[in-house]
Order: structure tokens, then C-alpha cells, then sequence
């Protein structure tokens, strides 16, 4: 098995949203994850179902790495979609690595574990993207499809390319 090379240039994007979501919002997720990898960047999320899944999957088809942070103690419970699972056994307090791990976050979707995840984003200072996710700041960037959410992230963190 051929293991992937991360380059310390990549950025690592985090992906937030529900562990459950409409067909629609996985469309956006599995389109935001194809759009990190394509551009060199690495998937971080919860490493579950839902939109974390749609990311990884995306990311995964494109050739690119996926870090699946994980609120129980099995490596077993990643979505398969996961290159590196980090099994945590700490739930929703795993929140905070997932963003502190990400050089920026792009929220799709989700309910108060993503609201956490946004708010914690907000306290480190890192840079945040809403795609129909929760807009609780003015620091939170609206982008209105996968493409400007993903511009908006490499943006945000220096990396145009």
C-alpha cells in the first residue's frame, strides 16, 4: 500500500458539520472535500457519518488525505473514508483538537456540535467559512457554494493556490 507524503506546505483544512444531513448538504460537503484535496490541502473533521463522510469522501476520490478526529476510543467508528483516524474517547470535547489541528474550518450544515465547533474557531482566532452553517459573528465568512468556501479558506491562510 502506497502511504501518502504530507508536505509541511499543505494546509489543513477542517470540515464541520452533522453526523446526519440532507442529500443536498452532502452534495456541498463531498464537493468542498474534492475541492481541498484537488488544491493540495488536507481534510480534518470528526471522522464520522454525514457531512464529515461526504468530505472524506470527496478528498479521498481526489487523491487526497483525510484526518478523522473521533470522540470514542475505535479506530473502528471512522467513516471509511479516513486516512488517519484518531480515536480520542473524549466526544464532543474533541471538538477543540479538531479546530486547534486546522489552519482554517468551512461549517456545512450541522447543529450545536458544529456551533461549538465554530465557536471555539472563533475564541483561537482561526479563520471561519458558513455554508448554511451558523453565522454567529461577523467574523464568520458566508460563501454561497463549495468553490468560494474552499477560495475563502486557502485565502484566509495565505495559500492562493
Amino acid at each position: 500500500m502506497k502511504r501518502p507524503v504530507v508536505e509541511r506546505s499543505q494546509i489543513l483544512i477542517g470540515v464541520l458539520g452533522g453526523k446526519q444531513c440532507s442529500p443536498k448538504v452532502a452534495q456541498k460537503a463531498f464537493e468542498v472535500g474534492q475541492l481541498i484535496a484537488q488544491r493540495g490541502g488536507i481534510v480534518v473533521s470528526g471522522g464520522l457519518g454525514g457531512v464529515m463522510e461526504a468530505a472524506s469522501r470527496g478528498a479521498s476520490e481526489a487523491g487526497g488525505l483525510c484526518i478523522g478526529i473521533l470522540p470514542g476510543d475505535s479506530f473502528k467508528e471512522a467513516n471509511r473514508y479516513i486516512h488517519i483516524p484518531i480515536p480520542t474517547g473524549i466526544g464532543y470535547a474533541r471538538n477543540v483538537i479538531i479546530v486547534r489541528t486546522s489552519q482554517a474550518l468551512i461549517a456545512i450544515g450541522g447543529r450545536f456540535g458544529t456551533l461549538s465547533e465554530v465557536a471555539f474557531a472563533l475564541i483561537m482566532e482561526k479563520p471561519v467559512i458558513s455554508l448554511g452553517s451558523w453565522e454567529v459573528d461577523p467574523k464568520v465568512l458566508k460563501a454561497k457554494d463549495p468553490k468560494a468556501a474552499v477560495d475563502l479558506a486557502f485565502q484566509a491562510v495565505g495559500h492562493l493556490g
